[in-house]
């Protein structure tokens, strides 16, 4: 089961409320899909600048794997307040851990709401609907 205390895209990526701001990364179903359980799959990830101002929706970045290139979007409109620069150098981090030091970027929102977003058990029917 998915971590409960973040919401869920369509798009794979997570959220979760961090004070008066929201940490986005990917989830192990992406990581395991771009890189199929192997980490040295992964090649390249480029996250956005610090400051960057984003749309919900819009993509900040991509990952890539030997076989993939996937965008990454922002589910919450909000301006770049933190990156996870460590990734863009080790991105066996998001092997090991998505849900915790596999943050990518932290926002500082327009609106803190996660309204539109799936909780943990919407997000796993969803990925039992594409596993069929």
């Amino acid at each position: 089961m998915r971590p409960e205390d973040r919401k869920y895209t369509k798009s794979h990526e997570w959220v979760k409320l961090d004070g008066a701001t929201m940490l986005i990364g990917i989830t192990d179903f992406a990581v395991n899909e771009l890189c199929s359980g192997n980490e040295g799959d992964l090649v390249y990830c480029d996250l956005p600048e610090e400051g960057r101002q984003l749309e919900a929706g819009e993509t900040f970045g991509e990952i890539e794997s030997v076989k993939a290139v996937s965008d990454l979007n922002t589910p919450v409109a909000g301006t770049v307040a933190d990156v996870n620069a460590a990734i863009e150098d080790h991105l066996e981090i998001l092997s090991r851990d998505p849900w915790k030091e596999g943050w990518l970027i932290r926002i500082k929102p327009v609106i803190k709401t996660l309204d539109g977003l799936m909780d943990a058990s919407e997000y796993e029917e969803l990925l039992a609907q594409e596993q069929h």
